[in-house]
């Protein structure tokens, strides 16, 4: 992808800062920080977006579209995953046992080994201790990219970045207004 830290740079370069807020961090959490924690903390909020958007598209679809289970899982979509634990004990194993390697894909593409990390942490100055992503590893780039979108060129790469890490910051927001009205309502959205 071609980034390479840059310290005089807003989080050493990484890509996101775009107009309106531009370089937003009012409480300092980016401040004197290390490249391994910027980094942590770009994974972080890579991965949360992602999951992110996939819920504020599962709560639309889920909600209106019951094709599964013989059309027994209704209602608001906060109680689903509830109702197919219930209906198909055996099928949410098997999405608990996919959730599970899947991440653990994530951990060894991404992550340091723990005990490694232990070792390489006592020269980083921060908060890790168990946590720590590999030297060459951009944070969110596991490697999965069956369609070929990833742009070669690391400024189309850097724009692309931009625009994800975007739409997951307004999915964040989205799918905790979501959560939070049906728990309140107690109906669906749509």
């Amino acid at each position: 992808n071609g980034w390479t830290a840059d310290p005089s740079k807003f989080c050493l370069g990484l890509p996101g800062a775009i107009a309106p807020l531009g370089e937003f961090d009012p409480l300092g959490f980016t401040k004197d920080l290390p490249v391994q924690e910027i980094k942590r903390f770009r994974e972080a909020e890579v991965t949360h977006g992602r999951v992110a958007m996939l819920a504020t598209v599962g709560y639309g679809v889920g909600e209106n579209f019951h094709p599964f289970f013989n059309g027994e899982v209704i209602g608001p979509a906060n109680t689903h995953l509830a109702q197919v634990q219930e209906i198909a004990p055996f099928f949410f194993l098997w999405l608990a046992t996919s959730i599970l390697t899947a991440e653990l894909g994530r951990a060894r593409i991404g992550w340091e080994e723990p005990l490694d990390a232990i070792e390489k942490n006592k020269e980083v100055e921060g908060k890790t201790w168990l946590s720590k992503l590999n030297d060459n590893y951009y944070p969110g780039d596991i490697g999965f990219d069956p369609l070929g979108l990833k742009p070669q060129d690391p400024e189309e790469f850097a724009e692309m970045q931009t625009k994800e890490l975007n739409n997951g910051r307004l999915a964040m927001f989205a799918a905790m207004g979501m959560i939070v009205q049906e728990q309140v309502t107690g109906q669906t959205l749509f």
